[in-house]
């Protein structure tokens, strides 16, 4: 439960210096996301959940 607790914290952190230190930056970043297909969308969706499972597991296996 704390790794969960540990990851969501770390998201959170990241969105949050995103959106404070470039928000114009996230706002082309969605106006490009709203001119791809839904199926690219999806794929880089799922692209993002395999690597983020990649890592968490690196992160097992290095004893973190």
């Amino acid at each position: 439960m704390g790794m969960i607790l540990l990851a969501f914290g770390l998201v959170l952190i990241v969105e949050g210096l995103a959106y404070a230190l470039a928000p114009s930056l996230i706002e082309r970043m969605l106006e490009a996301l709203r001119t791809l297909p839904e199926q690219a969308r999806r794929l880089a969706g799922l692209l993002c959940v395999v690597s983020g499972l990649i890592l968490l597991w690196g992160a097992y296996q290095v004893g973190f």
